[in-house]
């Protein structure tokens, strides 16, 4: 068991390892994020078109 300030020297070594992204690098995988949520929105909807009409057709309710 350390002590606290021993422990917050481990915590400073630890931080100063880390490889933080750019800013061009988080304003990329963002802008990706958004682009493929979407595309997912996008392919949502048209799988839950498909599925209604089919099941509207199925059960005679088209007019």
């Amino acid at each position: 068991m350390t002590n606290p300030f021993q422990f917050l020297q481990q915590v400073r070594a630890e931080t100063s390892k880390v490889v933080w992204p750019t800013r061009r690098e988080v304003l990329l995988t963002t802008v990706m994020v958004f682009i493929m949520a979407a595309l997912t929105a996008v392919f949502f909807f048209f799988v839950d078109w498909v599925i209604r009409s089919a099941l509207s057709f199925g059960l005679g309710l088209v007019g």
